[in-house]
This record gives C-alpha cells, sequence and structure tokens, in this order.
C-alpha cells in the first residue's frame, strides 16, 4: 500500500510525458538485471563511467538483448578508481554524454523490475541524473539478490551469519565467476545468480 502511494507521488512529480511509459504495463515474465561501474562510492559526488544491462524472460537470459554503454565523465579518472573497475581515461573518449546515456538505458529498461546485487546504489547513481532531467527518482519495483540469497540460506540456518559477498554466494550457488570486472558481466553473473534463485528451494 505504501509502495503504491510513494509510486503515485512520484509519477506526480514526472514532468516530461515522454517517459510515461515507465510507469505502464510491461510483461510480467520480463526483469532488467544491470549493474554500474562508477568512479566512487558516493552517489552525491561521484559518476556513472558504464552501464551493462540485459534482459530475462521467464528462466532465459537474453543475451542478444544486452545493453552496454561507456559514459564520459566530468574530469578525469584517478588511479584509485582506475584499478577498481579497470577503466581508463582513454576508453572513455567515445563514450556517451551522461544523460544520453541515461536516456537510452530508461528506454531499455521500460518498467520492468530492475535486478541487481547491492542495487541500491546503483539506483542511486541512476536517480542522480534523471532526477534532475525529469523529476523523478527511478519508478521500477527493485530486486535484490543477496536479499533472496539471505531468506533462503536463514531458512536452514537461523542462528547463523550469512556471507552475502558477490564471489561467496556465485561459489555457493555452482556458478562459473568471469574473470573480467566489468558492468556488462556483472550483471551477466547477477542475472545467473537470480535464475539459479529463482528455481532452487534449498541452498
Amino acid at each position: 500500500m505504501l509502495k503504491r502511494l510513494l509510486n503515485h507521488l512520484n509519477h506526480k512529480k514526472l514532468n516530461d510525458e515522454r517517459y510515461e511509459f515507465l510507469f505502464g504495463d510491461y510483461p510480467e515474465d520480463e526483469v532488467i538485471v544491470f549493474d554500474t561501474e562508477t568512479t566512487g562510492l558516493n552517489p552525491k559526488k561521484d559518476e556513472i563511467l558504464s552501464i551493462g544491462a540485459l534482459k530475462i524472460k521467464g528462466n532465459k537470459i537474453l543475451t542478444s538483448e544486452k545493453f552496454e554503454l561507456f559514459v564520459k565523465p566530468s574530469c578525469d579518472i584517478n588511479e584509485e578508481s582506475i584499478k577498481i573497475h579497470q577503466i581508463r581515461n582513454i576508453d572513455l573518449q567515445n563514450g556517451c554524454e551522461p544523460l544520453d546515456a541515461i536516456v537510452q538505458f530508461l528506454h531499455f529498461i521500460g518498467a520492468r523490475p530492475v535486478v541487481g546485487y547491492y542495487i541500491e546504489f546503483d539506483v542511486k547513481m541512476i536517480n542522480k541524473y534523471i532526477k534532475p532531467l525529469l523529476g523523478i527518482t527511478l519508478p521500477n519495483r527493485q530486486i535484490e539478490v543477496s536479499g533472496i540469497y539471505h531468506d533462503k540460506k536463514i531458512k536452514f540456518i537461523p542462528e547463523g551469519t550469512i556471507d552475502l559477498r558477490f564471489d561467496v554466494i556465485m561459489k555457493d550457488l555452482g556458478l562459473p565467476i568471469f574473470g573480467k570486472h566489468d558492468a556488462l558481466n556483472d550483471a551477466v553473473m547477477t542475472a545467473m545468480m537470480y535464475i539459479k534463485l529463482q528455481n532452487i528451494s534449498k541452498i
């Protein structure tokens, strides 16, 4: 009830009717998995460097409908940031302008639920761009894979501590970890995690 009210209030703030589709219908068996690479971990001051996303329909990852964009930051990336995501300044020379990237991303996801690993951070980064542009925050339902994993695991070890690190969850689910760390690869691995969690009752 509260979520519906908050979504209604958010909808009323939309200042561009071309984006009504974000509040519209979507195929019930589809979700979008996405990840971002950023200059840091502070949504207030840091910027998006890349977005990787793909669609899941039922139990299938539609890699043919993937989304991957590099985004030009407003200033050079520092060395500490490069060590984490391996994205260099030269890699972004032909990147999209931030608002162009966000507009393309919104058209890719539509009104579908979004899935991610610690997705709250990624959504905050997206909101940093769309709130000034459209007056709203991302209205899509958010699905957190680490939350699904925790809820399934805690049933069998109620007094235990659940390790929610990405690599630990992947290993526990018997899923392969890709060597290259980027937004699209992370989105693919998260999609595999999501589908596995949807189809097992005990882990």
